[in-house]
Formats: structure tokens, C-alpha cells, sequence
């Protein structure tokens, strides 16, 4: 944690890449092109980047030329732990950020009115995950090489940006402060005093020296050491030994939650959920609905009084369009808001855009939904529906400049887009793989006898299907035939679906069969044959997206190739031949032309990859009801311990890994 640079006038940010690797095949051209397009204020514009060819690489090339604030979206949690991983590592001395759901668990509250059943809201949440959402927006408050790796959750609602930045405190070595109002002012900033227990979001007081620990500070705490009022010294220190690490003219001191409001707005937004409150409580009346008129009125007049006396109440983001101060109907804050009033000029990267966006879109409809059965029973007020998701439209439109990245753009990105830069020349040489069509008739029969020599070269194969029962009886039918299978679909956990890709990248097994897992986010270098069963059924499954990125998967395996089972050729096989043919002899040619032999790039597999610790426990779960609950208890601390060392480390695979199986004990 930096606490000691002033506020100022934001500058150019000066974003430097670290990396070993220097532009190749493709790459100078797209970033050259991408970067001019921003540069010249577009808004929109597209890298169509093959598999394996260093988008990533790509992305950062164009934050560090183009010197703007980022902020990159996928459509997942775990795609976008891998891409904080690779930035945190591409600018280790810039400030990448990590903003996602902070909630481990989330049943958001419901109702069933069939069944007159009302859902109260649920949820776990990740103290780690939350300290980082406002590191995120502390750093976009204090710095301006700020580039934030985010979820969906970036496009939910925060509280408003200009009232977290003018609630911050300053202290100055020199300078006098009441230490009764200080304290005081750490309270309405969201801290709590815990002379006891030093925590995140406390502070303690010992005599003339006050310690406060940033809600959003990984390791280090402050010290601040007065002589009557005046400060006379202000230091970091370790929370958990107490050494003294640095110390410090001055500090800025944020607050603990991105929703903290003035005590003079929260006054306003009673009164403006009072006034409400009435008028739904009269339309209720004049309905002769008297079940929800009695219903929301206690409900609500529970929260005013929760509000009033604690700032605070459950489900308090349900009135945030009062806390914000916003008309109805109004966009909410999110994320893009505090790019917005930190920073004049900013650029959205959206990752694999092909799927993040459909997903974007999709989100306010699902949520309105549900909370327009909430309100019409007396659940909630009517302004609960504007906490909500940003509209596509609203989201669409917001960023200054959009970079949208994926291997098979729709066709919204690429007309929207004033640049649509190609990258399908790959660094390593790797040609997109050869695809072969083979009638299905014996397809099952065909595929047994193809797989057989790629098995014996020690090379590995995917199969995809297209439902969850084939995939199971195929395992099968090929395990008794001798050869090494298993199957992987979505009703498998975290936990067991890592496992079993390990598995099968170190050999245990030969082939993995399943449905639409085997699409985005596979890097598998041992994979050089792909199949596909009943490529002719065209839908979802067999769309001309799901085919090029299924072929992908061979594309990382210099001796990579397709077979696609079909009776008749459909247009997503034809475009998906043609496409791939396309690509592979731009690449032959570019390998020709500069004497680049293509060889396959094995990732290195973590050997020190704590599996075997939660795995052994995964295979003995049966037995895990037997363990005295002292024993249990033990051993949720250790794997507790091993989670927060791999996030530590950045590895939030096996992080999240753990914590599934940390939550599975705890269930006993």
C-alpha cells in the first residue's frame, strides 16, 4: 500500500510494459493500428485475435502506447483472475486492480407467488475480494496508472463516486487535529474502533497514538503519534508483528465502503423514502390490497428506523437511487463512473467479447424481473428496481474508446468497430490445425481407431458432444475398450473440473469428453487432436462461433488437428473450414517467408500445485462425517491458510479451489 503521494492534478499516466517478449508475427501491426484508432477518439474498435496468438500480450502493448486508464471486463471470475495475473506480472510498476463480486455466496431475495414463498437474501462474503473493490477505488481516487481487471460485476451499482472522494481524511505530520473529532470523522468514513481485535476498517486508540487499518490495505496499517493536537509523527506498520515499516509526511485515508454518504444525505434520503413510502402505501389503499399495504409499510418503516439510527440496514442497496440522489429511472454509478470523475480520458477492453457482451446484455432484463415481483407483492418500493444492472444501451455508449477482443467477433463488434485489426499470425509459428469432415454414420467406431496413434505419440484428444448423457456413456464405452477416458459437464464443481484438466495435461488419462466446456479458456498444449460429434446439428453447441473456438482447441499442438462427424455440411462447418483454411495459409506463408518452424509451446505444469492437500479430501469426503468436529475445525485453518497464501501469490485457481472445499467442510 502507497500511502504517502499526495493528491494532484492527474498527468499522463506512464504505463511500461515488463516483459521479455517482443511484438511478433501479427502483433506490431494490430497494436499499431489499435492504438492509432484510439488515438485519433474512436470509440469502438476490434482486435480478432486466434487462439494462441498473444491477445493478452497485445492488450498491453496498446494501454502502454495509448497511456490511458483501463479498465478490461470478461464474462467470468476465472478468466479474470488469469488476466490480473498476466497484467499484474506485464505492469509490476503500475497499479493493476482486481474488482469482482466479493460474495463467495449469493441468493439474491425472491418471490414465489404460486407458491406465496418469499426468499430472504443470502450471501458469504470474501473479506480478501472486498478489500480489493476498494483498493480498486482508492487507487482510482490517488493514482493515474490505474488499470482494473473486472466481472460483470463492474456494471452492478456503487454509490456515488463524488461523495467517496469527499470523504476522505487527511493527515499531515504538523499540523493540528482534534483527536475527538478524528475519530469521530473515522466513524462516519464507515471504521469501527476495536481496541481488542486490530482488524481491517478499525482503528484503536493507546493514549496519544491513534492506529488505523485501511479498509483497503493489504498488510500495512497507520500510525499516527500526537503531541496534544498536533501530529508529530505518521508511519506505516506492520498489522501483524507491529514493526515499523515506513514513515510518512502525510496520508489520505479513504473510506471502508464505496456506499458511505454524508449524514446530510442520508437525512435527505430518509425524508425521500418517507414521502415514497406514502404515496405506495396509498396506491395500496385504494387498491383494497391490504396484505401489501401492511407488508411493505412494516418493512420499510423497520429499515428507516435501522437507517436513522445505524446508517445502515439489510438490503440497504435496494434504496441507493435515494442515498445517490438520482431521478427515477436515472443510469446508477458504477464502475465506469469513477473512471469518469477521476479521470478525463479512459479506455474499456472488453475479453472475449463474443460471449461477455450477449452476457452484458442479458443482465438488467433478469434482474427486473425478479424485483418487479418483489415490488408488486409490498416487498419493496418501487425505487428498488433502480439498483440495478447498467442497461446494454447505457453500458454501450458510456466508455470514451472500447477495445472489443475476441477470436470470433459478433457482428456488433466489427460493424460498431471503426478498426477491426487481424491477428492470426502467431508468435510460435503454430498453424490454426487442418479440419477433416468424415461421415457419422460409424463416427463413434471411426473415432476409436483415429484416436489410437495420437494416444501412442503420448499427445491427448477432446471430444465434444452434445448432451451430458452421451458424454457419460461414451467414457464408458471407451474405457472398455482400453483406452483412458473420462468425461467433465457443468454439474461437476470447481474443484472436481480442475482436477480432472490436470489429470489429463499430466497423463492420467488420454481423452476428455464433454459438452460446451471444451470452448473458451482450455490451454492445453498437449491437445492435437479435436473432435466434434454430429457437427452438422447446427444450434447453440454447433453455432459457427462454438465450432472455430472448438477447433481452437487444437491450435496450441504443432501436429493440432479437426475432426468434424457430420451427414451433410452445414454453413457454421463451411464458414469454420473456410475461415481456419484462410488463417492457415496466411500463417504457412508468414512461416515461409521468415523461416519459422512451427513447434509446440508446452506451458510448464505447477508440480508444486497444492492438489494433493484438498484432493485427498475431496476423495475422502464420505469419510469426512466421521472426523471429530475439533479436527475439521483444524483443518478449515490450515487449507484457510494455504487459500489466502495462493491468492497471495496469485493463483486464484487454486484460491477459489480451496475455498469450495473450505465451504464443503464447513457444511458438515
Amino acid at each position: 500500500m502507497q500511502t504517502n503521494i499526495p493528491n494532484s492534478s492527474f498527468l499522463i499516466p506512464n504505463f511500461v510494459v515488463s516483459s521479455a517478449y517482443k511484438p511478433a508475427g501479427d502483433q506490431p501491426t494490430a497494436i499499431d493500428a489499435l492504438s492509432s484508432s484510439i488515438e485519433a477518439g474512436n470509440q469502438y474498435q476490434t482486435l480478432l485475435g486466434v487462439t494462441g496468438s498473444g491477445k493478452t500480450y497485445t492488450m498491453a502493448k496498446v494501454i502502454e502506447r495509448t497511456k490511458k486508464p483501463t479498465l478490461i471486463m470478461t464474462h467470468n471470475k476465472t478468466l479474470a483472475a488469469q488476466l490480473y495475473s498476466e497484467f499484474k506480472s506485464f505492469f509490476p510498476n503500475n497499479h493493476v486492480e482486481y474488482f469482482i463480486s466479493y460474495y463467495d455466496y449469493y441468493q439474491p431475495e425472491a418471490y414465489l407467488p404460486r407458491q406465496d414463498l418469499f426468499i430472504e437474501k443470502d450471501s458469504s462474503i470474501n473479506e480478501e475480494l472486498e478489500r480489493m473493490r476498494l483498493s480498486t477505488t482508492a487507487s482510482l481516487l490517488h493514482h493515474d496508472d490505474v488499470i482494473v481487471i473486472a466481472s460483470v460485476s463492474a456494471n452492478y451499482g456503487l454509490g456515488s463516486p463524488d461523495d467517496y472522494r469527499s470523504i476522505v481524511q487527511k493527515l499531515t505530520v504538523g499540523e493540528e487535529y482534534n483527536q475527538k473529532a478524528l475519530l469521530l470523522r473515522l466513524v462516519d468514513m464507515g471504521y469501527k474502533r476495536n481496541d481488542e481485535f486490530f482488524d481491517r476498517g478499525d482503528f484503536r486508540v493507546n493514549g496519544e497514538v491513534i492506529d488505523i487499518y485501511p479498509a483497503y490495505a493489504e498488510e500495512f496499517a497507520i500510525r499516527v503519534e500526537f503531541f496534544g493536537d498536533e501530529i508529530e509523527a505518521v508511519y506505516e506498520f506492520n498489522s501483524l508483528t507491529g514493526e515499523k515499516e515506513e514513515q510518512v509526511k502525510e496520508v489520505t485515508i479513504y473510506s471502508a465502503n464505496q456506499f458511505i454518504v454524508s449524514k446530510e444525505k442520508l437525512a435527505l434520503a430518509v425524508k425521500s423514502i418517507e414521502v415514497e413510502l406514502d404515496e405506495r402505501l396509498k396506491y395500496y389503499q385504494e387498491q383494497d390490497r391490504m396484505v401489501e399495504y401492511n407488508r411493505l409499510k412494516q418493512r420499510t418503516e423497520f429499515d428507516l428506523e435501522m437507517i436513522e439510527g445505524t446508517g445502515m440496514c439489510k438490503g440497504i442497496e435496494n434504496y441507493s437511487r435515494h442515498l445517490t440522489g438520482k431521478a427515477p429511472g436515472e443510469t446508477p454509478y458504477s464502475m465506469m463512473d469513477y473512471f469518469e470523475t477521476m479521470h478525463d480520458d479512459y479506455l474499456v477492453i472488453v475479453d472475449e467479447s463474443h460471449v461477455s457482451l450477449p452476457q452484458f446484455r442479458g443482465m438488467y432484463a433478469g434482474d427486473r424481473s425478479r424485483k418487479e415481483v418483489l415490488v408488486d407483492h409490498g416487498f419493496r418500493l418501487p425505487s428498488a428496481l433502480d439498483n440495478r444492472p447498467l442497461r446494454f444501451e447505457e453500458y454501450i455508449d458510456k466508455a470514451p474508446h472500447y477495445l472489443f477482443v475476441s477470436a470470433t467477433p459478433n457482428e456488433l463488434e466489427t460493424e460498431l468497430s471503426s478498426v477491426v485489426a487481424e491477428q492470426v499470425v502467431r508468435p510460435t509459428g503454430l498453424l490454426d490445425p487442418p479440419i477433416e469432415v468424415i461421415d457419422s454414420t460409424y463416427q463413434v467406431e471411426n473415432l476409436h481407431d483415429r484416436m489410437k496413434p495420437v494416444i501412442e505419440k503420448g499427445e491427448r484428444v477432446l471430444i465434444t458432444v452434445l448432451t451430458k448423457k452421451m458424454a457419460e456413456e461414451l467414457s464408458t464405452y471407451y474405457n472398455d475398450l482400453g483406452l483412458k477416458c473420462r468425461h467433465m459437464h457443468s454439474d461437476m464443481d470447481a474443484i472436481e473440473r480442475n482436477q480432472t484438466i490436470r489429470s489429463l495435461r499430466l497423463g492420467e488419462f488420454d481423452i476428455l469428453i464433454g459438452i460446451n466446456l471444451l470452448r473458451e479458456g482450455l490451454d492445453l498444449p498437449e491437445v492435437s487432436l479435436v473432435a466434434i460429434l454430429d457437427a452438422d446439428k447446427e444450434g447453440f453447441l454447433r453455432s459457427k462461433t462454438a465450432l472455430v473456438q472448438t477447433a481452437g482447441r487444437a491450435a496450441r499442438n504443432a501436429n493440432g488437428r479437426v475432426l468434424m462427424y457430420a451427414k451433410k455440411m452445414t454453413d457454421s462447418m463451411k464458414f469454420t473450414i473456410e475461415t481456419t483454411g484462410a488463417r492457415r495459409e496466411k500463417q504457412i506463408a508468414y512461416n515461409k517467408e521468415h523461416g519459422i518452424t512451427p513447434k509446440t509451446t508446452l506451458r510448464d505444469l505447477d508440480t508444486d500445485l497444492k492438489v494433493e492437500d484438498a484432493g485427498e479430501l475431496y476423495n475422502k469426503r464420505s469419510k469426512m462425517d466421521k472426523m471429530p468436529k475439533a479436527e475439521r475445525q483444524q483443518l478449515v485453518k490450515e487449507l484457510k491458510a494455504k487459500m489466502l497464501a495462493a491468492a497471495k501469490n496469485l493463483d486464484f485457481e487454486d484460491a477459489a479451489r480451496l475455498r469450495d472445499e473450505i465451504a464443503k467442510i464447513k457444511k458438515l
